[in-house]
């Protein structure tokens, strides 16, 4: 399964951008790579990727620009523009499944932040961030145990339980106490 490899294959994208000849991978290879970085959130790798990539080859294939789109969207987190940006272009077989993924990430992505940022949300304001229909977007809600108002419409979001680690690394520790110091000192 893609998801599953999609580290594997992110390493062996960039390990072909490294020995291209001339210093110019193929459009496949750089279309491949940025949707890749899309799944992983990894907007800075995708940023300095794009910029990367000759104009030669941006030009001589449209969908890049269109991944593009998708990174500028997801960098601003704009997510019914992602969305939008992701269902408006038929994807080609290079890069068709990795878009799917992008879409799936983003929307699990926006659930996990509606869960830890809100208290109560409008279920209009959830189905624009996850791209469903507002009878769907109810629905999955209850599915995941959230309150949802039908007079209201309102949805209220259980914030997951942090399972509490018992080691805490001494790199946490002196980040800690660093910034209680500079706080102390400001």
């Amino acid at each position: 399964m893609l998801k599953d490899n999609i580290n594997t294959l992110a390493e062996d994208l960039e390990r072909q951008e490294l020995e291209a000849p001339n210093g110019t991978a193929t459009y496949e290879v750089y279309e491949q790579l940025l949707a890749i970085y899309l799944c992983q959130n990894d907007l800075c790798n995708a940023k300095y990727l794009w910029k990367r990539i000759p104009d030669v080859v941006k030009l001589c294939k449209p969908e890049l620009g269109q991944i593009w789109t998708v990174a500028q969207h997801m960098w601003q987190r704009d997510f019914p523009a992602v969305y939008r940006a992701l269902t408006s272009v038929k994807w080609s077989d290079t890069v068709a499944e990795l878009m799917n993924l992008v879409q799936e990430n983003v929307r699990s992505r926006a659930v996990d932040l509606i869960a830890q940022s809100f208290s109560s949300i409008a279920l209009e304001t959830v189905a624009s961030m996850t791209d469903l229909n507002v009878e769907v977007a109810g629905a999955a809600c209850i599915e995941k145990g959230w309150l949802v108002e039908a007079d209201t419409q309102m949805v209220h979001p259980v914030r997951p339980k942090l399972e509490p680690s018992g080691h805490i690394s001494s790199e946490d520790q002196l980040y800690k106490l660093t910034d209680f110091v500079s706080f102390l000192e400001n």
